[in-house]
């Protein structure tokens, strides 16, 4: 028992989200536009946390008293929109309409696949179509991003905190799409491994706090106001 909840504790997505948040502890003046991205790391941390609190009760107990599903659905929804703010906020004036055309689509459909086909509660498993969906949504705020800074032809792209961000969110929603897509069928398949293609996101989810930290260490095109 000691050893499997040592190997929980040790893919915490705690531990990555520490990172960016103790380099902003160090680096409190960010450029408004970040707000977005903090209140989602306190937020990611609080739910994470939440999410290793129920593991370790239903390890202490060995049986399943709890479950923290929710909290995965919930810090979906958080990324979501957290993301999706972010993203319309960005001082892009290519796809303004489109981005909030998709936000509202992409709302819609949590609405209604909640409100008909899933239970955001549900004890056994998580929501696979909300979080593949999410990461689709946000891989498409992602290229609209790429595509919008080349249009402008910007000369600080690397320089500019969004950049990193941004880059970032690429990587987890490219891995970990087909990771939220085909997790729950695979489970039914091969329970272990599942847990170990698990591990991937755990991994991508390191490398996207890394470069959300590296947004926080320089700004050449906005004002520091946060």
């Amino acid at each position: 028992m000691v050893d499997y909840l040592l190997k929980i504790l040790a893919w915490s997505e705690v531990w990555a989200l520490l990172i960016p948040l103790i380099v902003l502890l160090f680096n409190r003046r960010q450029p408004t536009v970040l707000k977005p991205i903090i209140i989602y790391l306190w937020l990611a941390f609080i739910l994470n946390l939440g999410i290793d609190i129920i593991v370790l009760i239903n390890v202490y107990y060995q049986k399943f008293v709890m479950s923290n599903n929710f909290l995965y659905n919930m810090h979906s929804v958080v990324r979501f929109v957290c993301f999706g703010f972010y993203f319309m906020q960005l001082p892009q004036a290519s796809f303004t309409n489109f981005k909030k055309v998709l936000a509202a689509v992409s709302i819609t459909f949590i609405v209604i696949n909640f409100s008909l086909f899933e239970n955001f509660f549900n004890y056994n498993s998580f929501s696979g179509n909300l979080l593949a969906t999410e990461a689709y949504i946000l891989l498409v705020y992602c290229m609209l991003y790429y595509l919008a800074e080349l249009k402008d032809d910007s000369k600080y792209l690397f320089a500019s905190p969004d950049f990193w961000v941004v880059t970032g969110l690429s990587i987890y929603v490219v891995i970990n799409f087909f990771v939220f897509l085909f997790y729950l069928p695979m489970i039914d398949v091969d329970e272990d491994l599942a847990v170990n293609i698990w591990n991937v996101h755990n991994i991508a989810f390191i490398i996207f706090c890394l470069f959300i930290t590296k947004a926080f260490y320089g700004s050449h095109r906005y004002k520091y106001s946060v």
